[in-house]
């Protein structure tokens, strides 16, 4: 995709709320509502939901509609997909402390109220089924097997559910049991509002753990062209939304400026805020036998002096790197995980892990081993899907992989090896 696919365990606190203002509608939800209301109409019914477009190949769970030289196409999403208001079966469970039988009104609004934040169902009732959240950690036990899981969080990537609405993320994200989401600001207007952002996070009782930045090909002009001023609404909106993290990609070769100073720039950004900007590893584009640098400085995060890296299993894959020796070259450098899986061809695959050839448990155990308490966030295309049902399959596995091999081995007392 011009050498670049487009990117796709505590409970979560109960948030605090926004105070519903005329009619039921909190400020942020009554926005996110109007930036949607010419995609998703007033009415609402509960059709089936079609099988999600096939476009192409791509990866990170967005379509490819667009070519360029040096590798797959580049995605892109329609206004009409962006903001698409999920579908569910009737009898579907409504959010924790939603009204029993309402029309989808925030917890603590008015019984009839049409002021549930932008997508949120109406007529839901019952209750969201929460799985358990992970491996409990175990005492060492003389005699038996124990394991010791570290405090690190799984999330689930917002682009991780396309063609489906950012709403939709945070539903399943909730019934699934991870942990929190990773926001990718993408070309859907309600990525962008971090206000409305705020108000699903609220609304679903699911936290965004970190924040994907607009530097993909198909965001180049989200927000702004200026690549710097992208990084500071990254930074006020991982503020805003209580984010950790910000996954920033290297600078495109043709923005020389910008790479020039890229890495004293982020240097400069870290010193303002405590959030840390993760630098993540890309690949050298391919196409017709012919293979080029794409990113400046480098693509291998390993040969630049980044604090802190995101580490992206299905772009090891492109690149044909060693997952292990990556992770272990980076040592405390590793700040973030991109969990996905990729076969080793020269598009960015992003397939659930565990269905592809990338060392994915091998990774996985490591960083349990080590302790490590960064996000893992699962990041992998669902849109060839043909259900919302085979979608929550497939992310359902994703969760079971990373919370089965996120645990290490712990040695029980008086036992040698």
């Amino acid at each position: 995709m011009s050498g670049e696919a487009v990117e796709g365990a505590a409970a979560p606190s109960r948030a605090r709320r926004a105070r519903p203002g005329p009619g039921g509608r909190t400020p942020a939800a009554a926005r996110a509502q109007g930036a949607t209301q010419e995609a998703a109409g007033r009415k609402r019914t509960r059709k089936p939901r079609a099988a999600a477009p096939e476009a192409g190949e791509a990866g990170e769970g967005l379509p490819d509609t667009a070519d360029e030289p040096g590798a797959a196409a580049q995605g892109l999403s329609s206004p009409a997909h962006a903001q698409t208001v999920p579908q569910t079966a009737a009898g579907a469970a409504a959010p924790p402390d939603g009204p029993a039988g309402g029309n989808g009104a925030p917890p603590d609004g008015p019984a009839g109220a049409t002021g549930a934040p932008y997508g949120v169902p109406e007529g839901r009732a019952g209750g969201l089924l929460v799985a358990p959240r992970g491996i409990l950690n175990a005492d060492r036990v003389p005699g038996s097997d124990a394991v010791r899981v570290p405090a690190a969080k799984v999330a689930l990537s917002t682009s991780s559910v396309y063609p489906e609405s950012l709403a939709a993320a945070f539903e399943i994200a909730r019934r699934l049991g991870y942990d929190g989401v990773e926001l990718m600001v993408f070309t859907d207007p309600i990525s962008q509002d971090a206000e409305a952002v705020r108000s699903l996070s609220e609304y679903y009782e699911v936290p965004v753990l970190s924040v994907h930045a607009p530097c993909l090909l198909v965001t180049q002009r989200v927000w702004t062209t200026d690549p710097w001023e992208k990084l500071r609404r990254s930074q006020a909106a991982a503020e805003r939304l209580g984010a950790s993290t910000i996954v920033v990609h290297p600078p495109f070769r043709w923005q020389r400026d910008y790479a020039r100073d890229f890495e004293v720039g982020l240097e400069r950004m870290r010193h303002e805020t405590d959030i840390t900007f993760a630098v993540e590893n890309m690949y050298p584009w391919r196409a017709r036998n012919r293979e080029w640098a794409a990113y400046l400085p480098d693509w291998d995060p390993r040969n630049q002096d980044y604090p802190q890296v995101t580490l992206d299993l299905s772009h090891t894959s492109v690149s044909g790197t060693s997952a292990i020796d990556m992770a272990a070259d980076l040592g405390d450098r590793l700040a973030h995980l991109h969990l996905a899986d990729g076969s080793g061809l020269a598009r960015d695959e992003h397939l659930v892990p565990g269905r592809g050839n990338q060392q994915c448990a091998e990774v996985l155990e490591g960083l349990a081993a080590a302790g490590f308490s960064g996000t893992i966030a699962v990041e992998v295309s669902t849109r060839k899907a043909a259900n919302r049902a085979e979608r929550e399959a497939d992310l359902a596995e994703a969760l079971a992989f990373a919370r089965l091999h996120l645990a290490a081995p712990v040695r029980p007392r008086g036992r040698r090896g």
